[in-house]
């Protein structure tokens, strides 16, 4: 009796063995992933893995010392890459806008191979910019970006050792990016705060900034009315009681 039972668990041992190999030997021949099979996609896989997934790992989950991607979104990445501000030298360090290591077709490239291994997140918006509203768009920058960026969008600090850049040098793409990513310590707007036309609005009124000079004077950085109006009377009692002192001292 014993030995009938050591045949029967052989058996099943043998058939539990088989079972186990047909499975790994079916997994094996799974089908692959979707990613990387498009020239595209293959050239955003190779420039990804070649420069990117040492902070962000191979499959864009992230590590150590740089975050995951998943559900990021185009937006972000394009932004990121077209302004300079990755790959990032020092993991540590604020992003700050530099000369593309990629060029345009290399960057929509990477955005199209992380779309095959990530999902989620703003996609990258169309701005039309030359049909924004610059009355509406002056007051949409006043009231939710001059805090941080300066009432002329020269850039200011934040605290924290952060930057709010100036926005000279965005591409209107890149304004609407920011807006609905949220950079750094940026909040991001949805389009129930902004919505599309808001955006065409202030990337408009930021253009318009950028190729408009400042006629009548010196600009003072577009510190705002209050601080240029603040030295305007300083500077200005300065002179007319420097003026009366000199003049009185001659009568």
């Amino acid at each position: 009796m014993r030995s009938r039972e050591v045949r029967v668990l052989t058996h099943v041992v043998r058939i539990g063995l088989l079972v186990a190999l047909l499975g790994q030997l079916a997994w094996s021949f799974r089908p692959g992933p979707s990613f990387a099979q498009t020239d595209q996609e293959r050239l955003g896989r190779s420039l990804f893995e070649g420069n990117c997934s040492s902070c962000h790992a191979i499959d864009a989950t992230g590590t150590d010392i740089g975050p995951s991607l998943q559900g990021v979104g185009p937006a972000s990445v394009d932004y990121q890459l077209s302004s300079g501000r990755m790959p990032l030298a020092n993991p540590n360090a604020q992003g700050e806008r530099q000369t593309p290591k990629f060029d345009e077709d290399e960057i929509a490239a990477i955005v199209a191979y992380l779309r095959t291994i990530t999902s989620g997140g703003p996609e990258i918006p169309v701005v039309d910019a030359a049909g924004g509203d610059l009355r509406r768009g002056a007051q949409l920058f006043l009231d939710n970006c001059a805090g941080c960026h300066g009432a002329g969008a020269g850039g200011d600090s934040v605290g924290g050792g952060q930057i709010a850049p100036g926005l000279y040098e965005a591409t209107p793409t890149q304004i609407g990016e920011a807006i609905r990513v949220g950079p750094g310590v940026m909040p991001g707007f949805g389009e129930r705060t902004l919505t599309p036309a808001d955006v065409d609005a202030i990337a408009g009124y930021l253009v318009w900034l950028r190729d408009n000079g400042d006629e009548g004077g010196l600009q003072l950085g577009r510190v705002g009315a209050v601080a240029e109006g603040l030295v305007a009377i300083v500077v200005g009692l300065g002179l007319i009681v420097l003026v009366l002192r000199l003049t009185g001292g001659k009568t």
